[in-house]
């Protein structure tokens, strides 16, 4: 599935909005496949019943398009719960923080904040990979491309599937 995303041409027209909403409905997908191919540390899981927590910081780009992905979705036999966070540091029990380019412009510390702990941290340019984030969803080309910072995944306990390695950009 990873691998057709990919292949997802975001079409160029003069609608930005539909545009915007069409690259939004791409990354949700991402979002919800990376609860598939990422692996967290037995106790960011308490319990057998304990939830997949995906966060968005500040304003929601998605808007319903996330929750529609990840709604009724069960990976690995846990359910999928969205979070909002104001403050990167109200993330720390989350598995996934999705962080806008707008949020990272008012949060220029998230990274760092979070650094060490067992969040995968998502934003959307390489701007928020030179600033410590895990992975990039950067729009290329009509196209979303993942890039991956190395160095910033070892500074956490999760390992990062290699299907999911290999359809990236890797930074060292």
């Amino acid at each position: 599935m990873l691998a057709l995303l990919l292949l997802v041409n975001i079409p160029s027209g003069s609608l930005q909005a539909e545009e915007e909403g069409r690259e939004y409905a791409v990354k949700a997908v991402f979002l919800y496949n990376f609860c598939q191919f990422i692996e967290w540390p037995r106790q960011q899981f308490p319990s057998a019943n304990t939830p997949f927590v995906i966060g968005i910081l500040g304003s929601n780009p998605f808007g319903s398009l996330l929750s529609e992905t990840v709604q009724g979705e069960v990976v690995r036999g846990r359910s999928i719960r969205l979070e909002y966070y104001q403050r990167p540091a109200d993330a720390h029990n989350c598995h996934i923080l999705f962080v806008s380019d707008e949020e990272l412009a008012r949060n220029p510390n998230v990274c760092a904040v979070l650094r060490g702990q067992s969040v995968v941290t998502v934003g959307e340019s390489d701007a928020f990979l030179e600033r410590g984030g895990m992975i990039a969803l950067a729009s290329e080309q009509n196209r979303i491309r993942v890039r991956i910072y190395l160095e910033a995944v070892g500074a956490s306990k999760i390992e990062i599937s290699s299907k999911l390695l290999r359809i990236a950009d890797i930074k060292r």
